[in-house]
């Protein structure tokens, strides 16, 4: 787990530095991602009203599980930085938010009917992310479901600037062989699984988006 704990604590500094120019970018990409809402509406459609869910990775708005509690469900954000916790809480009311690190939560075994875990798989290297998904299917109930987004390519390695900041954060790209052997590989059975060209607004690269059921 050293290799791990050490790559997210260079995410939890990133984001504390990111995390209000984050927000002011990304706060209000939902209302231009028809495909993210038509996602997320299907995924929606596979619990009862009510499910508890957890927003794995909210960021510092937490609107992607907001846009799930819109719906009905019950959300709890997790974030690693302090300042993306911080601000989705003030953004949020109502909504739960807890300072975490996806590859070891602090809830219990099968507490949640599905989990939200868009683009927080690329800040860790790809040989250590089975770790990320064990977990998730952990604080999963059975028949539960993943959601899971990524951005497409081949490489990865340490950056040392993003979205115009100067900060050291890792990121990693995927393709769909890969995340489909993170989900299988940790018991899930894959339900659907589609790759997205980018939006004009976007960065180039490719979006690949996987559902699993907890087996």
């Amino acid at each position: 787990m050293e290799a791990i704990e050490f790559v997210h604590s260079k995410t939890r500094q990133a984001y504390n530095l990111l995390a209000d120019k984050y927000h002011e970018l990304f706060h209000n990409e939902m209302n231009e991602k028809e495909y993210d809402r038509r996602l997320l509406d299907s995924f929606a459609e596979k619990l009862k009203p009510g499910s508890l869910i957890c927003d794995a990775g909210c960021g510092p708005s937490g609107h992607i599980g907001r846009y799930i509690a819109d719906r009905g469900m019950a959300v709890t954000g997790v974030d690693i930085s302090d300042r993306c916790v911080e601000l989705a809480s003030s953004f949020n009311p109502g909504m739960r938010f807890l300072r975490e690190d996806i590859a070891k939560l602090s809830f219990e075994d099968e507490c949640f009917d599905g989990v939200i875990s868009y683009y927080s798989i690329i800040h860790t290297p790809k040989n250590l992310v089975t770790l990320i998904f064990k977990e998730l299917y952990r604080i999963l109930k059975i028949e539960g479901h993943l959601l899971v987004a990524a951005k497409a390519g081949s490489e990865e390695g340490f950056l040392s600037e993003l979205i115009g900041i100067e900060t050291e954060i890792y990121f990693s790209l995927f393709n769909e062989k890969e995340i489909r052997d993170y989900f299988v590989s940790s018991g899930f059975e894959i339900e659907f699984m589609e790759k997205r060209n980018p939006f004009d607004f976007e960065i180039k690269n490719e979006r690949i988006y996987a559902i699993g059921r907890k087996l």
